[in-house]
């Protein structure tokens, strides 16, 4: 099997010759239609780089309280968003809100970036295990990789401190593992 690191140069590359906005829309619509995004009231979405799975159309859905990642030395805090707040770049460029964190146990629904996933809901994310990390210290949310589904892969290298998502959700109906 390959390495992690092996895996993360090939799905970056591979994402970009992918039509990232088109997936992410079909994605958006059947996130709508899910009944734990409609049961679910505080949300934390990601904020997307220019090949991720760009979610932000969900800000839409006023009925929703929604909120975003910011780093934290090795934490993630959750941080809440309204039209309003501003977002900066982040040392790892990554847009990030300027609100004032609150308690993360408050979220119903995290939506997790990935750059591929398996069948077992194990997630290859970017190397620094802060999602890995955030999801042991909000067991009673339920998470969600959004991905495109040519990179769900049958088996991802797994280390002791991966934690697998409650749910995979593709551009592709059928294929909610």
């Amino acid at each position: 099997m390959e390495s992690k690191i092996d895996l993360r140069s090939k799905f970056l590359t591979a994402r970009k010759q992918i039509d990232i906005q088109k997936i992410s829309q079909n994605i958006e619509k059947i996130i709508l239609e899910l009944d734990i995004y409609k049961k679910s009231n505080n949300i934390m979405l990601f904020y997307p780089t220019k090949y991720e799975i760009n979610l932000l159309g969900l800000l839409a859905d006023k009925s929703k309280n929604f909120y975003f990642p910011k780093v934290n030395a090795q934490d993630l805090l959750v941080c809440p968003y309204s039209s309003d707040v501003e977002f900066k770049k982040s040392s790892f460029n990554i847009n990030e809100p300027c609100s004032e964190p609150v308690n993360p146990k408050i979220l119903d629904l995290i939506f997790v970036p990935a750059l591929a996933v398996d069948k077992n809901n194990f997630r290859l994310g970017y190397g620094g295990g802060f999602y890995d990390k955030f999801l042991k210290i909000v067991p009673d949310a339920f998470s969600i990789v959004p991905i495109a589904e040519n990179f769900v892969v049958d088996y991802l290298p797994v280390d002791n401190f991966d934690v697998p998502v409650h749910r995979v959700i593709t551009d592709v109906k059928k294929a909610h593992y």
